[in-house]
């Protein structure tokens, strides 16, 4: 079941924004440089980033500034986030979004006078979000598609990463272990730079916005290959996930521009409860706010008869609706609801990582010879991601990422491949594809759904210590039946692709409970019912993985440094 090695230059992991402008700036740096892509999908048919209908937060205006962008920024990420990381992030959106047009060759919506168009978006001081209609994310992966098939970089499709191998002091990552889905074949690529950007995807819940692709891959094998990861307790709920009763796009979101332009919410009881929660602005508070809103109604029996909450665009205009979101209210009618014209039934739904891999503003991980770009990294957001920076960040350290590559391995010393650890990977292919060997065993599906409801129930939008002690027992139940699968069939196996999801949500979930246990407050996207409060004299601390001998996380808290904006400021600071 495992072919022969392949050695290249620069190993990327994903094809999502931030891979592949990771890819075209390391080529057009340096294009005598060979670089490999990897896909789960198919080429830019697949993950997060071709999802995104609501837009990419920039400064182009001149009433706008980058200090405006930050501290929303920070105000959003409640004060945790890396502000070196945040920093880089909205100055550097401004030429990564004019390069996206010039370089990749995107077109956003124009106003009258031929400027981009820019709407506003919930938790910022300024209308700065660019879009393409509300399908922003297919206008640039479309895009950067091309430019990867004109510049020739090959692609590995419906390939999935499933390690990243060491070398035998196990601090160098010498590239990664990766399965072909089509063939049943693993694959050893070694790489002298190795870009994980796998696009994260908390999908171990029961409501979820990511595809069905996604399962944490990327941050999984992070936390395996034994890189410092932070802020694992960090994920973000969208609030405005589409009830789908037995379907697999339950979870599936409309988007944040839709409150933006004025859309209301409401309980089971017709009251548009938002004007409870958050008198000021209403539905256009941030994700986590609305968020937890909407599952405090719910949890107090408030719910409309579909089980969530809905939301209500019709006052907007029919036509204002179709014209300016014409791909959410096309997927609403898919499934019977008219978004134009009607109430539609929604839920908070697992969407984000704000957590992940630690990295510096070069994208550079713990291990060397490893980068980390776009979700798969944390720092950038601290405790909630602004609707609009998602997009922005995948693109913006997609961009930096292939510049800082190709200075690497500008550096002669820096090309050589380091010697994978004898007998890593064969050990790697005996323990994944044990699954294949047995006649008797757990069903992969069946540990996909005992993960999501653990979560959905005991580490989802509101939190207390002995829910979450609970859900910990219940991983260490559900690891030795994800390590017990039996999986039949032949080569292209769709289970046996579950089984490796699985794997990766078991050790995402670990995480998430064990850091969520050591934040006794609530800031962001971590609600704690035991714990009410945001308390910034005791919770300014960012709390930091890594795996231990034993496999399981060991952690420690470090104060935030507030470099370039103080905590005083941070505070002061209005949206």
């Amino acid at each position: 079941m495992m072919k022969a090695n392949m050695q290249v230059d620069l190993l990327i992991l994903g094809m999502g924004a931030a891979a592949e402008l990771a890819a075209i700036y390391a080529h057009d740096a340096r294009p005598d440089l060979n670089i490999l892509i990897a896909t789960k999908a198919l080429k830019g048919k697949g993950g997060c980033s071709r999802m995104v209908q609501g837009g990419f937060n920039v400064v182009l205006d001149p009433g706008d500034s980058h200090e405006k962008h930050l501290m929303d920024t920070l105000k959003g990420g409640q004060y945790i986030n890396n502000q070196d990381l945040a920093k880089a992030l909205v100055e550097e959106a401004t030429p990564t979004v004019k390069e996206l047009e010039t370089v990749s060759g995107c077109f956003f919506d124009r106003r009258e006078d031929g400027h981009i168009h820019q709407k506003a978006f919930a938790g910022q001081c300024f209308d700065r979000t660019v879009h393409k209609g509300d399908l922003t994310g297919i206008e640039i992966i479309s895009r950067t598609t091309e430019q990867i098939f004109k510049r020739r970089i090959p692609v590995l499709e419906e390939t999935r990463a499933v390690e990243l191998l060491l070398d035998s002091e196990g601090k160098t990552v010498t590239g990664a272990l990766l399965f072909n889905m089509r063939r049943g074949e693993f694959l050893v690529v070694e790489a002298a730079a190795t870009l994980v950007a796998t696009g994260g995807g908390p999908t171990q819940y029961r409501f979820h916005a990511p595809g069905p692709e996604k399962s944490a891959d990327g941050i999984a094998m992070l936390y395996r290959a034994g890189a410092l990861m932070r802020d694992m307790e960090m994920i973000q709920f969208h609030p405005t996930g589409l009830i789908v009763p037995g379907s697999v796009v339950a979870g599936a979101l409309l988007e944040e521009g839709l409150r933006g332009a004025g859309a209301h919410l409401y309980n089971g009881e017709g009251e548009r409860y938002m004007l409870r929660y958050a008198p000021d602005v209403a539905e256009r508070a941030t994700r986590d706010v609305v968020s937890r809103s909407a599952y405090l109604e719910m949890m107090a029996g408030r719910a409309c008869p579909e089980g969530g909450v809905r939301i209500d665009a019709a006052h907007l205009g029919a036509d204002f609706v179709l014209k300016n979101f014409p791909g959410m209210a096309e997927r609403c009618a898919q499934f019977k609801y008219d978004l134009a014209r009607g109430m539609v039934p929604v839920s908070p739904s697992a969407h984000f990582f704000m957590g992940g891999g630690v990295i510096d503003t070069e994208c550079r991980a713990s291990l060397d010879k490893l980068f980390v770009a776009g979700e798969d990294a944390g720092g950038v957001h601290g405790a909630n991601r602004l609707g609009g920076n998602g997009i922005c960040e995948s693109c913006v350290y997609g961009r930096l990422a292939g510049k800082s590559i190709a200075r690497y391995l500008g550096k002669a010393e820096n090309r050589s491949i380091k010697k994978t650890k004898p007998g890593l990977a064969a050990d790697m292919v005996a323990r994944l594809s044990a699954p294949l060997s047995r006649a008797t065993g757990t069903n992969p599906l069946h540990n996909r759904t005992e993960i999501q409801e653990s979560n959905w129930n005991k580490v989802g939008v509101v939190r207390n210590k002995a829910d979450m002690e609970s859900a910990l027992g219940d991983f260490a139940s559900l690891r030795k039946d994800v390590d017990a699968a039996a999986v039949s069939g032949g080569a292209y196996n769709m289970v046996f692709n579950v089984h490796l999801d699985t794997l990766n949500m078991m050790d995402v979930s670990v995480m998430a409970a064990t850091s969520a246990l050591q934040r006794d407050e609530t800031r962001g996207a971590h609600t704690r019912s035991d714990f009410p409060e945001q308390r910034d004299d005791y919770g300014l601390f960012n709390t930091f993985l890594w795996r231990g001998p034993d496999g399981l996380p060991q952690w420690e808290k470090r104060a935030v440094e507030f470099k370039h904006k103080s905590l005083e400021a941070c505070q002061k600071h209005k949206k």
